[in-house]
């Protein structure tokens, strides 16, 4: 199972998805190999904790509303510096910059490192606000895979539990985004960077579910191919079977740079839910 990123809309979609499913008796939680990228790598630690889908998505449910984000008022509960209209506006013109992808990494992680703040408050601040989303905070025996990528050599990384890194730092790294995640030495940023889905890790796996909040869309030119109709056509050539779930209208107008907006949550967690409630007879048939 491939859980791509989407901010906070596209985490509790992907959480309302996964219980719908769950509930209707298709279960992806027990899948050999789970692939998360930010948001999705925050999903990816939630449902391999031993937390039933249904509890999960309970605690979507049960949130706070939150008013619409300003981009003027507090960013409580986001990467910190990250609002999301600003976030495009700035990744948008490095993007358009660079040359080819690695060049894109490069410069991305260059980017972040100048904004860095050397006090290292950033980096305890989002450490705590993503343990506290995790109902455990060790890696389960399951095999999960975490992107990101190095800020400062722009090169792609891959976390699992044998990685020496803790769970909680490793979907740190993997959520971070204009302002890099300090594991020792190191300094990491947003997995989507790497490949929008990283649906590539998951080769030579016989069937692979893929949950693209953002619907497979991808704002880097097509030649670098980190979009996903080009990792889908490497694991098909590869013998693997694919299938791709979008979320539909149920979920909102959210997966833009509204994404990042706590108040998509509720919407978005139940447009997933009832999508999956809805995909389940299908999907059974694909995942048997």
């Amino acid at each position: 199972m491939v859980l791509a990123g989407g901010g906070a809309a596209g985490n509790a979609w992907e959480l309302g998805l996964i219980a719908g499913l769950s509930d209707a008796g298709v279960d992806l939680t027990g899948a050999d190999l789970i692939i998360g990228t930010s948001a999705g790598s925050t999903v990816a630690a939630q449902i391999t904790s031993g937390t039933r889908p249904a509890d999960l998505y309970a605690a979507v449910l049960a949130e706070a509303p939150q008013p619409p984000a300003s981009g003027t008022g507090s960013d409580r509960g986001r990467a910190p510096h990250v609002v999301g209209p600003n976030y495009m506006a700035w990744s948008d013109k490095i993007i358009n910059s660079a040359t080819d992808v690695a060049d894109m990494r490069r410069k991305m992680g260059a980017a972040a490192l100048e904004g860095d703040p050397s006090d290292g408050s950033s980096n305890a601040r989002w450490h705590d606000i993503v343990a506290s989303r995790l109902p455990s905070h060790e890696w389960p025996q399951q095999r999960v895979l975490i992107a990101a990528v190095n800020a400062q050599t722009g090169e792609p990384v891959v976390f699992d539990r044998q990685s020496g890194i803790d769970l909680v730092d490793a979907v740190a790294a993997s959520t971070s985004a204009k302002t890099p995640y300090r594991i020792g030495e190191n300094r990491y940023i947003n997995g989507g960077y790497r490949r929008n889905e990283n649906a590539d890790l998951a080769a030579g796996y016989e069937r692979v579910v893929v949950m693209s909040p953002f619907s497979g869309r991808t704002r880097y030119p097509l030649d670098w191919g980190m979009q996903l109709e080009s990792q889908v056509d490497e694991l098909r050539a590869g013998g693997s079977k694919v299938a791709t779930i979008f979320p539909d209208a149920g979920a909102g107008d959210v997966f833009n740079a509204n994404a990042l907006d706590l108040s998509t949550r509720l919407q978005a967690g139940r447009g997933g839910y009832d999508q999956g409630r809805a995909l389940a007879e299908q999907l059974s048939q694909f995942w048997s």
